[in-house]
């Protein structure tokens, strides 16, 4: 899928350098989940900026000016809307009361539809991800309760992270992963969506950073830091047909001929061979569970919790 990542520091204790050098090292660490565009939103001169390209993280040179409080990030594997297009990648622009940036990671089906559903203006971005920045915008605010309003519009897998205008980071957690770390003591944030990415990206640093602590956050919360480093909580109500793979892999898992008979291009869809790659797994894997009979369902459950089967899988009985 695709990564989502960032800091922030509201102690103000860690030096630019090391905050510019963590920032690309996160960034450069979550290509393994996404190299087709790579981009970050921070506030700069009481301005929020968008700098993104369609290009891998390690090709771009991210620079943060000194002082900056919080950086959003994304790395991107495209599901949907050409990269090329660089109005199509994350994060994307949005205002409701203040101006925001947001990142996604997952897939959303049901864009098309929201967008007819509640009347969304036009839009020249493709991309799935933009139908949350408009149902947030349709509700002119951005609080908890505009935040549950769009995790419980859209269908699909998630995890959005949000930057406002004033420094606050916003995520909304869904299924797909997230990783938060606490250093108290330096008073500074920092996440990734996985802790292999964070690990990875830790190491390439030649900095010792002080004791921290896990942030646990759970799939239905609704999280917000604030420029002084405090946390707030929210939840909101996990749709039961929000699975992660429903619109873009179920014809290729049941209906071999489905691309032949229906109308859109084949192109439009990516199998699950295509994607098991940034989840640490081989297309064999997926052929060779295929094949003992495992049902799509299964499939999506080891590609999410991988650690919770053995080595060897036939031993695992299909349902």
């Amino acid at each position: 899928m695709c990564a989502l990542y960032g800091y922030f520091d509201y102690g103000k204790r860690v030096p630019w350098k090391t905050l510019q050098k963590l920032v690309q090292a996160l960034a450069n660490a979550s290509e393994v989940r996404g190299t087709h565009a790579s981009g970050i939103a921070y506030n700069y001169n009481d301005a929020l900026r968008i700098f993104k390209r369609p290009k891998p993280a390690h090709k771009l040179h991210f620079r943060i000016p000194n002082g900056t409080t919080a950086v959003m990030g994304h790395t991107r594997f495209t599901t949907q809307g050409d990269q090329k297009c660089n109005w199509n990648n994350h994060p994307f622009r949005g205002h409701a009361g203040t101006d925001f940036a947001l990142a996604h990671n997952g897939v959303i089906w049901n864009d098309d539809i929201l967008r007819q559903q509640l009347h969304l203006p036009d839009t020249a971005i493709e991309t799935d991800s933009f139908v949350a920045v408009q149902v947030i915008e349709a509700q002119g605010d951005l609080t908890f309760d505009s935040l549950r309003y769009a995790a419980e519009k859209v269908r699909g897998s998630f995890t959005f992270t949000l930057l406002d205008a004033h420094d606050s980071l916003y995520i909304i957690k869904g299924e797909s992963p997230l990783y938060l770390l606490h250093f108290p003591s330096i008073g500074l944030f920092v996440y990734s969506s996985t802790k292999e990415i964070m690990a990875a990206a830790f190491r390439k640093l030649s900095v010792r950073f002080p004791k921290y602590e896990v942030i646990p956050i759970s799939e239905g919360e609704l999280l917000r830091i604030a420029p002084d480093g405090t946390i707030t909580r929210d939840k909101f109500t996990v749709q039961e047909d929000h699975g992660l793979y429903g619109r873009w892999f179920r014809p290729y898992l049941y209906d071999w001929d489905y691309a032949e008979r229906r109308d859109e291009p084949e192109d439009d869809y990516i199998t699950l061979s295509d994607l098991c790659g940034y989840f640490g797994v081989d297309p064999e894997t997926i052929q060779y569970l295929r094949e003992l009979g495992f049902t799509y369902d299964e499939i999506e459950d080891y590609l999410m919790h991988p650690d919770s089967y053995g080595e060897d899988l036939s031993v695992y009985e299909p349902i």
